[in-house]
C-alpha cells in the first residue's frame, strides 16, 4: 500500500489508470482518499472514477484476447482449471451480471475475461457488459476512500492541521474495508442466490440496451462511409416482428 501511495503521488492521474490495469481496489480506495483534497486537480474524483474505469476496462481486454487467441493453451492451465467450475456456477446463477459480479470475487477476476475469450464471446458484447462492470467498480470503491476521508475530516478536523494523524486513520480503515471486502463480501457474493425472474428482466433491459447501442453504432458506421445497407429497413422490420412474437408468447 506504501508503494502504491508513492506511485499515486509520483504520477498523478496517469498512475491510477495504469495501476488499474493490474490492481485496483487498493489504488482506487487511496485515490478517492486523495481526491477528496482535490489532489488530482479539479474534478479529481471524476477524473479517478474515468482513470479507474478506462484502467479496468484495458486490464479486462487483455485478459479476453488472451483468452481468445490462446485459447488451446490457457484452459489447460491449473489456475484457470480450479477457477471454471466457481465462474460456471456464477453465470448459472447471474447469467451476463457474472462479469459485473466476478469484480469483487477474488480469485477469478482475470479467470472471469479468459472465460469469455475461451468461450469466444461476441466481442461487442464482452465490451458493453465489461464498461458496465468497469465504471460501477471503480465509482463504488472510489466513493468509499473519498467519502470515508471526509467524514473522518469533518469529525477531527482539518487535514493540514493533523495530516499524519489523519493519514494514518484513513489507512486503517482502507486496510479494514479491503479486508472485509476480500474475505467477507467475496464469499457471500459467490454464496448468494438471487432470484431468476429479476435476473432475466434485468438481462433483458441490457440486451435492449445493447441492441439499442449497436444499432447507434452501425448507424455512425455508416455515415462515416457514406454509405446505407440496402436492406436495413427489411432487418428493422424483423427485429420488431420477433420482439412482438416473444412478447406475445411471454403473455
Amino acid at each position: 500500500m506504501e508503494h502504491i501511495n508513492e506511485i499515486l503521488e509520483t504520477f498523478g492521474i496517469f498512475a491510477v489508470f495504469a495501476l488499474c490495469t493490474v490492481e485496483g481496489d487498493i489504488t482506487l480506495l487511496l485515490s478517492g482518499v486523495m481526491a477528496h483534497s482535490n489532489f488530482f486537480g479539479p474534478y479529481s474524483f471524476w477524473k479517478v472514477v474515468l482513470a479507474g474505469t478506462l484502467g479496468g476496462i484495458v486490464g479486462d481486454n487483455v485478459g479476453y484476447w488472451i483468452g481468445r487467441l490462446f485459447r488451446t493453451t490457457i484452459k489447460d492451465y491449473g489456475f484457470y482449471k480450479v477457477a471454471r467450475p466457481r465462474i460456471e456456477r456464477l453465470i448459472d446463477k447471474f447469467g451476463g451480471f457474472a462479469i459485473i459480479i466476478s469484480k469483487y470475487i477474488y480469485g477469478i477476476r482475470a479467470a472471469m475475461c479468459l472465460f469469455y475469450g475461451i468461450g469466444r464471446m461476441p466481442y461487442l458484447r464482452f465490451l458493453f457488459l465489461d464498461v458496465i462492470s468497469a465504471f460501477i467498480w471503480a465509482l463504488l470503491l472510489a466513493s468509499v476512500g473519498y467519502f470515508f476521508s471526509g467524514a473522518i475530516t469533518s469529525i477531527i478536523g482539518d487535514f493540514k492541521q493533523i495530516g499524519i494523524a489523519l493519514f494514518f486513520i484513513v489507512l486503517v480503515g482502507i486496510i479494514i474495508f479491503y479486508v472485509v471486502e476480500r474475505y467477507y463480501l467475496s464469499e457471500k457474493v459467490e454464496e448468494a442466490n438471487p432470484n431468476p425472474e429479476t435476473i432475466q428482466k434485468f438481462e433483458e433491459k441490457l440486451h435492449d440496451i445493447e441492441e439499442a447501442a449497436q444499432e447507434k453504432l452501425h448507424d455512425i458506421g455508416e455515415r462515416l462511409h457514406l454509405t446505407s445497407s440496402p436492406d436495413r429497413e427489411e432487418k428493422a422490420k424483423e427485429k420488431t416482428e420477433l420482439k412482438t412474437r416473444k412478447k406475445t408468447i411471454d403473455s
